[in-house]
């Protein structure tokens, strides 16, 4: 089996309102994929699908070779979720958390103690274990609920912007930690942090309106992202220079035009895949 999840032709509606509409998506074994997508594009919905929360109106989700409408448990306990909120007890210790979470997952004598050590030491709370966690500033909780997750060595990991609200050494922490996990584990990451994905994620999935608009590496996008512009027609200049009066003229004459780079980053190859900024109110 090569593909740690598929998901084909799923539709779910909410009352009035359409969250996915046939959406498709494939992850293989070992892969990391980051998911893009303004607001409102139906990731959320999507994790929701993934992790069993949710069930489609339409279509099919199979996770790790199991399905979601008759093996949910089964598919429970062999992933990994990590939510945007905070998934610990204020009250609790770090410690006490972690021994929370391995008696969720059914973890028992050596094997238990063995996962907590490990869990502290990838977050790096050893001397803080017996501190409670509403003491805890941002990140080290952020790391503290990504290893809670962790816990049962999950075969697929779902990241839900997991360096909200972090300071900039914290969030290379959280992010050496997951690209640790290369090799082990197969990932969807979501993130309004376009650097994070470049850095992390092998291949880039970019939703808008309940589906998918484009999929692929960085080179694949840049090359999807030009044949998408102006009604799928491309400008080729011979002087680079004579661009911006290129697009000027044919502006001019009412011609919609705009450009992709050859290197372009993730935020221009998103603007020019969707028209749209990736959160409400980004210029």
């Amino acid at each position: 089996m090569t593909h740690a999840l598929q998901l084909q032709g799923l539709t779910r509606r909410y009352g009035e309102q359409t969250a996915l509409r046939g959406f498709d998506l494939a992850l293989e074994r070992g892969e990391f994929l980051g998911l893009l997508g303004p607001n409102g594009a139906g990731k959320t919905t999507t994790l929701r699908m993934i992790s069993c929360v949710d069930q489609p109106d339409e279509g099919a989700v199979e996770v790790l070779g199991l399905s979601a409408a008759t093996q949910a448990d089964a598919i429970l306990g062999r992933i990994g979720v990590v939510p945007q909120e905070i998934a610990l007890y204020d009250d609790l210790t770090a410690l006490e958390n972690l021994e929370f979470y391995a008696g969720l997952y059914g973890l028992q004598g050596s094997q238990r103690t063995e996962r907590v050590t490990w869990a502290l030491d990838q977050a790096g709370l050893q001397d803080r274990k017996a501190s409670r966690v509403g003491g805890f500033s941002g990140g080290m909780k952020r790391r503290l609920n990504l290893v809670a997750a962790l816990m049962h060595e999950p075969e697929l990991v779902l990241l839900d912007e997991p360096t909200v609200g972090v300071d900039p050494q914290s969030r290379n922490h959280l992010l050496e930690m997951i690209a640790g996990l290369r090799g082990s584990v197969s990932l969807i990451y979501t993130t309004h942090q376009m650097g994070e994905i470049e850095r992390l994620c092998d291949r880039i999935a970019i939703m808008d309106e309940g589906r998918l608009v484009a999929s692929g590496t960085m080179d694949e996008l840049r090359v999807q992202a030009q044949s998408q512009l102006g009604g799928g027609q491309r400008l080729h200049l011979e002087d680079a220079s004579q661009l911006q009066r290129a697009i000027e003229i044919l502006q001019a004459q009412g011609v919609a035009a705009s450009t992709v780079q050859v290197g372009a980053d993730l935020e221009s190859i998103f603007l020019a895949t969707t028209g749209k900024a990736l959160r409400d109110g980004d210029a």
